[in-house]
């Protein structure tokens, strides 16, 4: 990696890191704004209301998610997708973190494990991404749009996008956290592609080329206004009805498939990853997932570590191999009203069993 490269590399992991930084905060201050606007009786976004317009805590949250997708999407520009799309896990990390002081959403043990699996998994990905094939122009990003394996790949997204918001959503998107979050995924591919292209214009356009005179350039735009758009309406109804600290996770998932799947059909990006480079890449996604499943599957069971020796005492108790003179009925070893428990009546138990085997 020449000095060139390497500075490139180091501007669009900085600027990942700030995004994910500006992104979780934009999931806090729109879930407030949209709570607020709950409490006064306006109707919620969920229902097809768009009160949240009117609330400077949303506007707050959506500046900040415009400052958190520039940086990305300069990000873009610097660093290959495969690196930059992984970081997004930094923004789950801020989101729960910032989701416990402020909402009141319980982060339990599970979902700090989760939270750290999700940073091992994003670094992991990182140290092992492939390297796309250089697009030093726009024209050759035209030549690649054009390749049959990804106009495949859009069609197939644009048709399972209409399906889900026009016969899915309306049915189930109230009811299952993976509809409306599945619209922003498929679309999210289609905008980072968007975002690509257009990082790579203006990077021509400040070499001095004439790029606004190309038409790609305004169709990647238009097509970016409008991803975006639907992005944000379906994001904004997913967090009006579901936990923050569901969407996020389960979102940024899907999201990172979505992009991963469209990058590699794009740039090309796996055919010359070594099998070491593919197994990480590939474990490191598995670690992120699995520290998702711990966010999402726990979050309602209340675990401290306070309370650890507890439930391994109650789990020693319910095991087939345990002693039987080891563990007393439940009754006898339950917390009181106050929260302790009770002393163990041990002193006349030898003679309560001698008295059973008379």
């Amino acid at each position: 990696m020449d000095s060139a490269t390497s500075l490139d590399f180091y501007i669009g992991l900085s600027l990942a890191v700030s995004s994910c930084i500006f992104i979780g905060g934009s999931f806090i201050l729109k879930k407030k704004g949209l709570l607020r606007l709950a409490s006064k009786g306006s109707m919620r976004a969920g229902q097809g209301g768009y009160a949240y317009l009117k609330e400077w805590l949303w506007w707050a949250g959506l500046i900040s998610m415009g400052a958190g997708e520039a940086a990305n999407f300069a990000a873009y520009a610097f660093a290959p997708a495969t690196l930059v799309t992984p970081l997004g896990a930094l923004s789950v990390l801020v989101s729960a973190v910032l989701a416990s002081y402020f909402l009141d959403e319980r982060l339990n043990v599970h979902g700090k494990i989760g939270c750290l699996l999700c940073i091992l998994g994003s670094t992991v990905m990182v140290i092992h991404a492939p390297q796309e094939e250089e697009v030093a122009s726009l024209s050759a990003m035209a030549d690649k749009l054009k390749d049959p394996g990804f106009i495949v790949f859009t069609v197939c997204i644009v048709a399972s996008s209409l399906v889900l918001m026009f016969f899915v959503a309306p049915r189930y998107g109230q009811k299952n956290v993976l509809v409306y979050i599945l619209i922003c995924s498929v679309i999210g591919a289609l905008s980072v592609s968007c975002v690509k292209g257009l990082g790579i214009g203006i990077k021509e356009l400040f070499a001095g080329t004439t790029i606004l005179k190309e038409p790609l350039f305004w169709c990647l735009l238009v097509m970016l206004v409008i991803c975006i758009t639907i992005q944000i309406s379906y994001l904004n109804k997913a967090l009006d009805i579901f936990n923050t600290s569901i969407v996020t996770p389960i979102y940024y998932v899907f999201f990172t498939i979505s992009v991963m799947a469209c990058s590699a059909i794009l740039f090309k990006e796996w055919l010359r990853m070594t099998a070491d480079g593919a197994l990480g890449t590939i474990s490191g996604f598995l670690t992120i997932i699995l520290g998702i499943f711990l966010l999402h599957a726990f979050k309602d069971i209340t675990f401290t570590w306070d309370s650890l020796p507890l439930y391994l005492r109650q789990a020693h108790q319910g095991s087939p191999w345990a002693p039987p003179y080891a563990p007393l009925p439940s009754h006898e070893s339950a917390p009181g009203d106050d929260g302790k428990v009770p002393p163990r009546d041990t002193g006349n138990r030898v003679d309560r069993e001698e008295k059973q085997w008379h």
